[in-house]
């Protein structure tokens, strides 16, 4: 396959229809003498519309049809012998015992096949199934996939990133989806941006009509977006000398939080009631990080009427990392928490801390989409705060550390660590507008590599200057 037009076209849309998000949450604001405050008033929406019944012979059609186009589109612009099935290729891989590790290139196996999944998920989420259903149907058209959709053997690594991986990135872009077709006005563009953001959700939508217009009870959450366009810049690089790199860049950035804590009389008792997404794309790295993660399992915590409110519990989360000279990739679960707690009448500190574990791979000596990587076990941490001062400031600062084992590996005998700091200064200007400093540091240390290579520490700064676009004049802020 080849990626970088599904790329670069995916993030343009992507981020088109997320302003569409921004603004659907900027117009459900109430007035107000102060700024004003739609998280913390009690929801004045009408359901129009019935919720959705669910279908569960729908997505097993919607599944076995896209799986045989992208056969198709595999068979005409990729790597044609892997894509001529035959039934002696379907009963080859049938009655194989021993998948394998595949070593496809790294955009395809930790981008293109959760994203594969993400559309089973929203093909099931879109005909009414629960989230733990639609997470089986995205590994049962893995598994579909990996035996009758290519020549090649079966592989574990993609079932893990499809089928586990797909569900992570994929309701959170059905809820967006969801989000966006909530309100009844602008009807086509409303839904071209749900067609944009969940072309599984939006296809069900259009294919089927009224059947699958019905509206997913969200329950109002509480939802902040932010949309950046801006330039960037390498500031420190530590690199191989045959590694090539593009040292200014531009760079589009889309974070969405959906169901943050402080709003009353919201409940989190369904997965990914609470979730945050965020990617960052340029013209260097096509998707330079896509960050997934949301509370499976848990419970709130806080008075309503309080300054401290937060919700703990398992979560789920999909990371990819690509910040030109090595890539990381990572599926887990963690413990963790979510809070915020007020400061004075106009600032709050949000913050997140989660521990876990996951099935991780990373590389990065080869070309910039080579598959020079390796997986494992791979333990990992997250430590996230932000600091909003009078609606009219924010400083975001997140840390990230993964280390891919050499447990259940496909390199026994090595093992690398990728920490990664990202700092954001935000200031707002007028209305919803704002301008943005943002730097990042990642840093790749291997052990255990074999000569004639070695270990390496291969390391990237990075700062970046960004027009913004917040949802919300309270900069995500809520029960001010």
């Amino acid at each position: 396959m080849r990626p970088r037009q599904l790329f670069i076209g995916w993030t343009l849309c992507l981020a088109t229809a997320c302003l569409a998000t921004a603004q659907t949450a900027a117009a459900q604001q109430q007035p107000s003498t102060q700024l004003p405050d739609v998280e913390t008033q009690p929801s004045q929406e009408v359901e129009t519309e019935t919720p959705i019944g669910p279908n569960y012979f729908v997505p097993l059609v919607d599944i076995v049809a896209f799986d045989f186009l992208v056969n198709r589109f595999g068979y005409y612009f990729g790597q044609r012998h892997d894509f001529v099935v035959t039934g002696a290729t379907i009963r080859r891989n049938w009655r194989t015992s021993s998948w394998v590790f595949d070593n496809d290139p790294f955009s395809v196996n930790q981008f293109l096949h959760p994203y594969q999944g993400s559309m089973y998920h929203g093909f099931s989420r879109s005909a009414g199934l629960n989230f733990w259903a639609s997470m089986g149907y995205a590994s049962l058209g893995s598994a579909l996939w990996e035996i009758a959709g290519e020549t090649t053997r079966p592989s574990k690594n993609d079932q893990i990133a499809t089928g586990i991986g797909g569900s992570f990135l994929g309701e959170p872009l059905f809820r967006l989806a969801e989000l966006i077709v909530r309100p009844s006005d602008h009807r086509f563009g409303r839904e071209f941006a749900a067609l944009i953001v969940s072309p599984a959700t939006g296809g069900n939508r259009l294919l089927y009509g009224d059947r699958f217009r019905g509206i997913f009870p969200s329950r109002n959450p509480a939802v902040s977006a932010r949309v950046q366009f801006g330039v960037s810049g390498t500031t420190s690089v530590r690199k191989l000398v045959t590694q090539s790199l593009t040292r200014n860049e531009t760079a589009a950035d889309v974070s969405v939080e959906y169901g943050m804590p402080g709003k009353p009389d919201y409940e989190y008792h369904r997965p990914f009631d609470y979730f945050n997404f965020q990617f960052t794309s340029s013209t260097a790295s096509r998707f330079e990080n896509i960050f997934s993660r949301g509370l499976l399992a848990g419970h709130a915590y806080g008075e309503p009427t309080g300054r401290s409110q937060g919700v703990w519990g398992l979560y789920g989360s999909y990371d990819y990392v690509s910040p030109q000279i090595f890539r990381v990739s990572s599926v887990a679960f963690s413990l963790g928490n979510t809070a915020q707690r007020r400061v004075g009448d106009s600032s709050a500190i949000q913050s997140t801390i989660l521990a876990g574990v996951g099935y991780g791979t990373a590389g990065g000596l080869g070309s910039a989409d080579d598959n020079d990587y390796h997986y494992g076990l791979t333990p990992q941490m997250l430590g996230a705060v932000r600091f909003v001062a009078g609606g009219r400031v924010a400083l975001d600062v997140t840390l990230r550390d993964y280390y891919v084992s050499r447990y259940v590996s496909t390199r026994p005998g090595e093992s690398e660590n990728i920490a990664r700091a990202d700092a954001l200064f935000s200031i707002r200007l007028a209305s919803h507008h704002a301008a943005s400093l943002r730097y990042i540091w990642t840093q790749r240390a291997t052990y255990g590599v074999a000569a004639p290579q070695g270990d390496v520490t291969l390391s990237r700064g990075s700062v970046a200057l960004f027009y913004t676009f917040f949802g919300d004049r309270r900069l995500g802020v809520t029960g001010l």
